[in-house]
């Protein structure tokens, strides 16, 4: 399913790689960069301003807003290029400038579930698991390694410790 450079659903401002894969019912928005290497796939709609990096793979009807980065180069000392990915699941939503780190070594993940909602401003560092149906608030912060299973929620302005866990259907504020 590589990305048809004459498709009508990407905006004419939109850098897309033509080695990247887009459904071809994929909306992707003004000011949209997408890396080489990237799949997304159908029904899913980009805004405006959103970068989706090498080794982002995006599941179906994902709605993905203004100034978000999908599988961003991870924050951390030992990465050293290794090819990794940053998986988002099915229906999830993620809201204005969050950002997801890929993966820190040779085939490292970071993933999030399906049917997550991830508000304004949140951060998700490198090789953290979210289960499916978890929601965070604004501005929460994942350090790496962090994971958190399914129908968690997590307050606002929430810094959340490397290598922590948060069971299921916990909320923490």
């Amino acid at each position: 399913m590589p990305v048809s450079q004459t498709n009508s659903l990407i905006h004419s401002t939109a850098v897309v790689s033509p080695r990247a894969e887009l459904a071809s019912d994929v909306q992707v928005g003004p000011y949209c960069v997408i890396a080489e290497d990237v799949i997304v796939e159908q029904g899913t709609r980009l805004l405006s301003h959103v970068c989706l990096e090498t080794g982002a793979r995006i599941g179906r009807n994902c709605q993905i807003y203004q100034g978000a980065v999908i599988g961003g180069r991870p924050q951390d000392l030992k990465f050293a290029g290794e090819k990794t990915y940053a998986y988002v699941g099915n229906n999830t939503v993620i809201r204005e400038y969050v950002t997801v780190s890929r993966g820190t070594k040779q085939r490292g993940e970071t993933r999030i579930g399906e049917n997550c909602f991830l508000m304004a401003y949140a951060h998700i560092a490198h090789d953290c698991i979210l289960g499916n149906s978890v929601i965070l608030a604004n501005a929460v912060n994942l350090a790496g390694h962090v994971e958190i299973d399914d129908f968690a929620i997590i307050g606002g302005v929430v810094p959340v410790h490397q290598f922590v866990r948060i069971g299921c259907h916990s909320i923490i504020g």
